[in-house]
C-alpha cells in the first residue's frame, strides 16, 4: 500500500508534469502566433509592392509578365509556410510524446514494483494467481510497447509522406507560374 508520503510525492510529480506539458503547449501555440505574424507581415508588404507594380503596368504583356513573376513566390511561400506548420506541430507533438513516454514508463516501474511486493507479501499457495498477475502485466507492458513503436513508425511514414507532397507541390507549381 502506499504510504501518505509516497502519495503526495507522487501527486505533486502529476502536477508538475502537467504544468510542464502545459508549457510545452502554450510554447507551441506561441511559435504558430510569431508564424502567422510574421506571414501577415511579409503577405501585406508583398501585396503592397507587387500592387505598386501593377499600378505601372503600361501593356497586357508586361501585366502576364508581372502577375507570373508573382505567383512563384506565392507558392515558395505557401510551401514554406506549411513546412514551418508542420515543423511546429511536430515538434510540439514530440515534446508531449516524450513526456507520456517518460510517465508511462515510471508508471509500469510502479506497478512492476507492486506486483513484486504484492508477491512477497502473498500468502502461501498463492503462487500460481501470482505468477498470473505477473505475467499478465508483463504482456500488458509488451503491448504497450509495441503499439508505441507502431505509432513512432506511422509517425515516421506521415513526415515522409508530408515532406514528399510539399516537394511534390512546389515542383508542380514552378511550371504553373512559369506558363502564366
Amino acid at each position: 500500500m502506499m504510504t501518505a508520503e509516497q502519495m503526495i510525492a507522487a501527486q505533486k510529480a502529476n502536477v508538475e508534469a502537467l504544468f510542464g506539458m502545459s508549457e510545452k503547449a502554450f510554447f507551441g501555440v506561441e511559435k504558430m502566433v510569431e508564424l502567422n505574424l510574421a506571414a501577415a507581415k511579409a503577405a501585406m508588404h508583398d501585396n503592397l509592392k507587387h500592387t505598386q507594380a501593377m499600378m505601372g503596368v503600361k501593356d497586357v504583356q508586361e501585366l502576364m509578365a508581372l502577375q507570373a513573376g508573382y505567383l512563384q513566390p506565392m507558392a515558395d511561400k505557401a510551401s514554406s509556410f506549411s513546412r514551418h506548420v508542420y515543423e511546429i506541430a511536430s515538434s510540439t507533438s514530440g515534446e508531449f510524446t516524450k513526456a507520456v513516454e517518460t510517465k508511462a514508463a515510471e508508471a509500469q516501474k510502479a506497478v512492476a514494483g507492486l506486483v513484486e511486493a504484492a508477491g512477497k507479501n502473498a500468502p502461501a499457495g498463492s503462487e500460481s494467481a501470482v505468477a498470473m498477475i505477473k505475467s499478465a502485466v508483463a504482456a500488458s507492458q509488451t503491448a504497450f510497447e509495441s503499439v508505441q513503436k507502431a505509432v513512432k513508425q506511422a509517425t515516421e511514414a506521415a513526415e515522409a509522406n508530408m515532406q514528399a507532397v510539399a516537394s511534390s507541390t512546389v515542383a508542380a507549381a514552378k511550371p504553373a507560374a512559369r506558363k502564366r
